[in-house]
């Protein structure tokens, strides 16, 4: 069996991710309980929601009146630090939605549990009760709040995930550059209906962890989020471990045939800025152009970021190809004569090559993103 990490190459708060499904939180639901249940097909998992001070404790009790399901404890960072106890001994990667209205109330729980745990700032919830108290959709109309929570976060070193809904926010792109610069970690999108377009907007604003969320319970609806930008898909209402069960072992064949799990779509056929590692030299008209001016990269300048992001690789060989090297060549599934034969000459797989695809295009966001001047690429 390949090693989980060879096959995705995904950590997360530094430690390897056996498979990129996420539990999502639902208060009242998801506890430790829950994630061992469904804890062989599950690669992370947020628990929660729990309300972490008086504003946020109040207003979940107006919900829990009004029918719906809450976690609900006079001491809440107990409660979670129990539930944090019985997934010690779990490979599932941890994290706690949290529901708070100040900095203050968020640092009280890192400074509880230091780095043994994700800590993901509620962004999310729509209650009226709870948008009152300046959490949930609060923070999305309120971004230099929810700045503040984020690096209030980070200063205790910790690893940060934004739970958000899209379309909330006056602008999606300007809140995946606010959480970025903020220096979260994760950002955690339900997509509502915006599907993936919305997805490779956030995508080509940020270089942080991607998990997409809401109705994501098919295969082909996987790989669409992967395609465009996700690198982990999150359930919950329908997270059976059926439904975790099959998308696992469909993923995972995925990972083993591509050799890249979550490869964009070529940028020619709608792909997001990871896809500029398929790119071809920028000698023609085509999307990569108005793509590069978005981002205020020069033509000279893109083709010097892809000269050296190949160096001392296999993907600088490729004499044969069209523009001289691998480092210019498309995606895999993509037919090419000439692609496969300098392939069959170095003695690489198609997996081979995607997997050093991969690292050059993680090379080309660290480039991309370095610069804080530089615009969208949507």
């Amino acid at each position: 069996m390949m090693d989980p990490y060879d096959r995705f190459e995904l950590l997360l708060n530094d430690r390897v991710v056996k498979t990129p499904i996420a539990l999502a939180s639902m208060a009242g639901m998801v506890d430790a309980g829950y994630v061992l249940e469904r804890s062989e097909h599950v690669g992370a998992a947020f628990i929660g929601g729990y309300s972490i001070d008086e504003p946020t404790i109040a207003a979940s009790r107006v919900m829990a009146e009004d029918g719906r399901k809450e976690f609900l404890s006079d001491d809440p960072i107990e409660e979670i630090g129990r539930q944090l106890l019985l997934l010690n001994d779990s490979d599932v990667v941890a994290g706690v939605n949290l529901r708070g209205s100040s900095p203050d109330s968020f640092r009280a729980v890192s400074e509880r549990f230091g780095d043994r745990v994700i800590y993901e700032i509620d962004a999310h919830c729509r209650q009226p009760s709870m948008i009152g108290a300046g959490c949930g959709e609060s923070l999305l109309q309120h971004p230099e709040a929810l700045a503040a929570v984020i690096e209030g976060l980070k200063s205790d070193g910790v690893t940060v995930s934004v739970k958000i809904r899209a379309g909330v926010a006056k602008n999606d792109q300007d809140l995946a550059r606010t959480i970025w610069k903020a220096e979260a970690d994760i950002i955690h999108v339900d997509l509502m209906d915006f599907g993936h377009a919305k997805l490779r907007q956030i995508r080509n604003s940020c270089p942080l962890t991607i998990i997409a969320n809401n109705g994501i319970t098919t295969f082909a609806r996987v790989k669409e989020m992967f395609s465009h930008g996700a690198d982990l898909v999150s359930l919950a209402r329908h997270a059976d471990p059926a439904t975790l069960a099959r998308l696992d072992t469909a993923i995972a064949e995925l990972a083993d045939d591509v050799g890249w799990y979550n490869a964009p779509k070529q940028l020619c056929r709608g792909g997001d800025i990871r896809a500029f590692c398929f790119c071809c030299m920028p000698v023609k008209d085509c999307p990569l152009l108005p793509a590069l001016r978005r981002i205020g990269m020069e033509r000279s300048e893109f083709i010097v970021m892809k000269q050296e992001g190949v160096m001392n690789t296999p993907l600088v060989h490729g004499e044969h190809t069209c523009f001289g090297s691998l480092a210019w060549c498309c995606k895999s599934s993509t037919p090419c004569m000439f692609r496969d034969m300098t392939l069959g000459k170095l003695g690489l797989t198609k997996q081979d090559y995607m997997r050093y695809k991969h690292r050059l295009s993680d090379t080309i966001m660290a480039r991309v993103f370095c610069d804080e001047n530089r615009d969208d690429a949507s």
